[in-house]
């Protein structure tokens, strides 16, 4: 195989011969060797590769000429599309493999046929917009072979029309489903069975095939290698999936349709819209015991909380009166048997993060503007993770840019319960210490200090003057970046500068990036949302600013109980837990700035602690071999040299 993988990825392959601008990498063609390998022996393979190196075709050739069935899981729906409709299409030309690919979404992005009709019959929508959408999907529904929402152009993906047609894993009527035999759903899961390489994204992977939660359980045992790219995102996806949850917003959506199948077939059931009713207003009550704002709460929190165990206990018991209620009336309908059963599944669930029977579980809850959503999640992941592995023989490729602290992938492979695993590491092909310089700049004060925001923006402002904007200005927290956008604003009109500022929350994501794109000169300020899975190459952006040290907010349920955990057992939670993940996230943003061999800037990290904590060595020696400045005259430096060069 090695031979084969030398030939595809020469200067003169069949890669070179039908991608434009394609050029040998030692880095990429000796990954592609490691999973080959590891395919070929059904290993365990933990890899690292710079920004720059290839993963995805890294991956694709020995995928596409392993003649076994693949699967290959991505972070996002985008990255699903890109690799489906763009990065697939163009290795299978290259190499004329004839390979079968499907795409398989989770089941929010299939039009669903039976829920169409009934939000068309019933017409009650909750805007005029949401009324014309409707009608405008009835129309693709008669022409679209796919059934994707995304594929739907002239409807807006995040509109509210979607929820009301398309179905959820709790109210799809499965087989009793009267549009069974048109379901794109099933039809999605059908190509993929057939298919010999299936893209799905990470959590549809957790939610359907390793939990086998929707009927896709035949998918894993034929599969021969699983590969998941981006691969430093499993954690927290798999803590979310190995876990339960329950919200009030399923069980308001459980109470509009069970009125609904009530009222088309046990209309002479008069108990069922006042139990209902009474349901709905336990609900409210359960909400209004929290603050209106979205926030976390642990467990602790929650019960100090006035009436809140109270509220819970009526939920119960009016949901166990409702689904009492529902089976006798189950076998009137379709619909009514639906909603018995969810009322069932609901009901267990809402019991079970009651009695919190489960010590390795941590129990939390999350307020939402109208709902709040009660999880129990695990503390460890590795067990439960390492058992959902074994059994079939079967290579599983872990890959990602952002995986080890200093070489060391011990962290990621524990969390993961990978103790079996190969590991390797690549380093960029980029020439960073031409490409970029690291800025770190002296005396600024405490992170947490009350006038933090204030100081970062003043030191990042002769760098945005110098940069010509062109700027990521990336935040730790959505407080800082509201209140760094405001000052920034002010100072930009207080120094002459018009420099576009774009928010992170004005506009989707896409959008945003497309318009920092086409302007050329702006400054995007953002949060989470912006320090991964964002590409933007050439002069638009040529300075990434991060505020802070990414360090996980210390209030946070989930990320306390494991700290308390690890501290129980005698270990180190900050420096076996809190700083690698930390490590791993400021990588991340760093990897905003240089995306090719053509690009240039600087990355300013404000945190102090980076260089007067014993910690911060870690963190800067784990970053790309850039060039490394405390000086400001020096920073600039490196604008006036980039602007000289394009003069």
């Amino acid at each position: 195989m090695n031979a084969l993988l030398a030939e595809v990825f020469s200067a003169a392959g069949p890669l070179a011969a039908s991608i434009p601008g394609y050029r040998l990498r030692t880095q990429q063609l000796e990954l592609a060797e490691q999973i080959a390998a590891a395919m070929a022996d059904n290993r365990v393979l933990v890899a690292e590769a710079g920004t720059g190196t290839g993963k995805t075709y890294a991956y694709l050739v020995p995928a596409l000429l392993s003649g076994g069935k693949v699967i290959v899981s991505t972070g996002t729906r985008n990255l699903q599309d890109q690799l489906f409709s763009r990065d697939i299409p163009t290795v299978r030309k290259a190499l004329k493999a004839p390979v079968k690919v499907a795409l398989l979404k989770g089941r929010a992005n299939y039009l669903c046929h039976y829920h169409l009709e009934r939000a068309l019959a019933d017409g009650r929508f909750l805007s005029r917009d949401d009324a014309a959408y409707a009608q405008r999907i009835a129309r693709f529904a008669k022409h679209t072979s796919s059934g994707d929402k995304a594929e739907c152009a002239d409807v807006p993906e995040n509109a509210t029309v979607w929820a009301m047609v398309t179905s959820t894993r709790d109210n799809c009527l499965g087989q009793d489903c009267p549009k069974h035999k048109e379901c794109f759903i099933l039809a999605a899961r059908r190509e993929a069975l057939a298919a010999d390489l299936v893209v799905v994204n990470h959590h549809l992977f957790f939610a359907d095939v390793m939990l086998r939660d929707e009927g896709t359980a035949e998918l894993l045992p034929a599969c021969n290698t699983v590969i998941f790219d981006e691969a430093h995102q499993l954690p927290e996806v798999a803590s979310v999936f190995f876990g339960e949850s329950v919200s009030t917003a399923q069980l308001v959506e459980l109470v509009r349709d069970t009125q609904i199948a009530g009222l088309a077939a046990a209309r002479d059931c008069l108990d069922l819209p006042g139990l209902c009713g009474v349901l709905e207003k336990a609900l409210r009550d359960l909400r209004l015991t929290l603050p209106v704002d979205p926030a976390r709460f642990a467990l602790l929190q929650l019960e100090g909380r006035a009436g809140f165990e109270s509220a819970v206990a009526a939920v119960v018991s009016e949901l166990a009166a409702l689904a009492a209620l529902l089976e006798s009336q189950a076998q009137r309908s379709e619909g009514l048997e639906s909603c018995w059963r969810r009322a069932g599944e609901l009901l267990e669930r809402l019991r079970s993060w009651q009695s919190g029977a489960n010590a390795d579980f941590v129990r939390w809850g999350e307020t939402h503007t109208h709902s709040l959503q009660l999880n129990a999640t695990p503390l460890v992941i590795g067990e439960i993770m390492h058992k959902q592995m074994s059994g079939h023989p079967r290579a599983w490729i872990f890959t990602s840019a952002t995986l080890a602290v200093q070489n060391d992938f011990s962290h990621y492979c524990a969390e993961m319960g990978l103790g079996d695993a190969s590991t390797a590491r690549w380093e960029s092909p980029f020439d960073y210490p031409r490409q970029a310089l690291l800025y770190a700049p002296r005396n600024l004060p405490d992170p947490n200090s009350l006038a933090y925001v204030e100081a970062v923006v003043k030191a990042a402002l002769p760098l945005l003057r110098a940069s010509g904007g062109r700027a990521f200005l990336l935040c730790t927290s959505l407080r800082a970046m509201r209140r760094a956008h405001e000052l920034l604003a002010e100072q930009l009109a207080a120094a002459g500068l018009d420099l576009p500022l774009l928010l992170q929350g004005e506009r989707s994501k896409n959008e945003l990036l497309e318009r920092f794109r086409r302007l050329g000169n702006a400054i995007l300020i953002g949060s989470q949302s912006f320090w991964e899975g964002v590409d933007v190459r050439g002069e638009a952006l040529s300075l990434v600013v991060i505020d802070k040290l990414p360090f996980a907010s210390p209030d946070d349920p989930v990320l306390a109980a494991r700290i308390e955990r690890l501290r129980s057992e005698g270990r180190n939670a900050f420096m076996e837990y809190q700083l690698p993940r930390t490590v791993i996230n400021v990588k991340q943003g760093a990897g905003r700035l240089i995306r090719d061999e053509n690009d240039r800037g600087v990355l300013m990290i404000c945190d102090p602690r980076l260089l007067s904590k014993p910690y911060g060595k870690r963190i800067w020696r784990s970053l790309p071999p850039m060039k490394r400045t405390r000086d400001l005259d020096e920073a600039l430096a490196f604008f006036a040299r980039r602007t000289a060069v394009e003069g």
